[in-house]
């Protein structure tokens, strides 16, 4: 999930009594977790709880997999089974360049091993997509810097609050120490909302009302340095790529934060919410020119997800998948996987 260069000790999350106050408008408190709740979201899964994500997975890409696992019921590997998967690739948001490299691929495959029948067809095909999608699996570099300094972007709705909660929880369970900042700074639910993440984390938030954004990354990286915080998240506010002034807005919070610590931001992270399709690539593109990402994490792919965009995410802009997300817990955010996400997308 995380290669640490400064290798830190697994520690429990501190508890708010030891930290300072929020400097975020006052929210109320989330109810204390029970313990069961608690045991639920502990570091070392229960037994079975592996399998039982990949359950989630597997279920949040039915949309895609009911397309392509019932091809390969047949007894028969011709011209129309490759119609159809190339038919059932497109639906599934792929897009056509990269369901063509795909195919293309698939039949040297098929020739070169023999294959005699659509079930080895489909084993060929899991090894193809795992292959094109392990550029995209990389893990999240934390140490290299002190503090290591996120900014994470997105448009309205992805899920950038919510998946800042869940990073921050598995940092803090990597024994990191975190300070995050509200750069939402018009929006007084957001910043309500990611105060209550800060809440239920036991961590600070620096927040201003009505202040400049990049003013507030600023404060937050320039606190981060000082107390010896081992990472930073700076939330933004979302935005269409087709707003201009809010692009640009994004781009003077990156140069204010680089102001505020060379090198830094040291990881640009998109949040995409993968019912999105391939909008989603649309977004990807105009982000990464905007900003420079250095990283992805894929909302809600425990919904009508289609999934096939990373493949033509993969074949596009190959920026590492950090994080898919395939519930509302917080164990629901999980190290992307090519070879998993692979048979998921398969076996649907």
């Amino acid at each position: 999930m995380f290669r640490f260069f400064k290798r830190k000790s697994a520690a429990p999350a501190p508890t708010p009594a030891t930290l300072p106050p929020v400097e975020a408008e006052p929210v109320e408190a989330e109810p204390r977790q029970s313990d069961a709740e608690a045991a639920a979201s502990s570091p070392e899964p229960a037994a079975g709880g592996a399998s039982g994500w990949f359950a989630r997975l597997r279920s949040g890409l039915r949309k895609t997999g009911a397309g392509l696992s019932g091809l390969f019921g047949g007894n028969r590997i011709d011209e129309a089974l490759y119609e159809e998967l190339e038919s059932a690739l497109i639906m599934a948001d792929a897009g056509v360049a990269a369901t063509r490299d795909v195919l293309d691929q698939l039949r040297r495959k098929v020739r070169a091993s023999g294959a005699q029948t659509p079930q080895q067809v489909r084993e060929l095909l899991r090894e193809i997509l795992a292959e094109l999608l392990a550029p995209l699996q990389k893990p999240l570099d934390i140490g290299r810097t002190q503090p290591t300094v996120m900014m994470m972007v997105g448009v309205n709705g992805a899920g950038k609050t919510t998946s800042i909660g869940k990073l921050t929880r598995h940092l803090q369970r990597a024994g990191c120490s975190v300070l995050l900042a509200a750069g939402d700074t018009f929006r007084a639910a957001a910043r309500e909302q990611l105060a209550a993440w800060g809440e239920r984390n036991a961590v600070q938030v620096i927040a201003q009302q009505g202040g400049d954004p990049a003013a507030v990354a600023f404060d937050a990286v320039s606190a981060g340095r000082a107390r010896g915080s081992d990472v930073v998240i700076v939330d933004t506010a979302g935005r269409l790529p087709t707003q201009q002034h809010l692009m640009e807005e994004l781009k003077k919070i990156r140069r204010v934060v680089a102001k505020a610590m060379d090198g830094a931001p040291h990881e640009v992270l998109l949040v995409i919410d993968s019912t999105n399709g391939q909008n989603a690539l649309a977004q990807l593109r105009a982000f990464d020119d905007a900003v420079g990402l250095s990283g992805i994490i894929l909302t809600k792919l425990d919904g009508s997800a289609k999934g096939g965009v990373i493949a033509a995410i993969a074949r596009e802009r190959p920026i590492p998948i950090y994080f898919v997300g395939v519930g509302e817990s917080l164990d629901d955010l999980q190290v992307f996987d090519a070879q998993a996400f692979a048979h998921a997308l398969l076996d649907a």
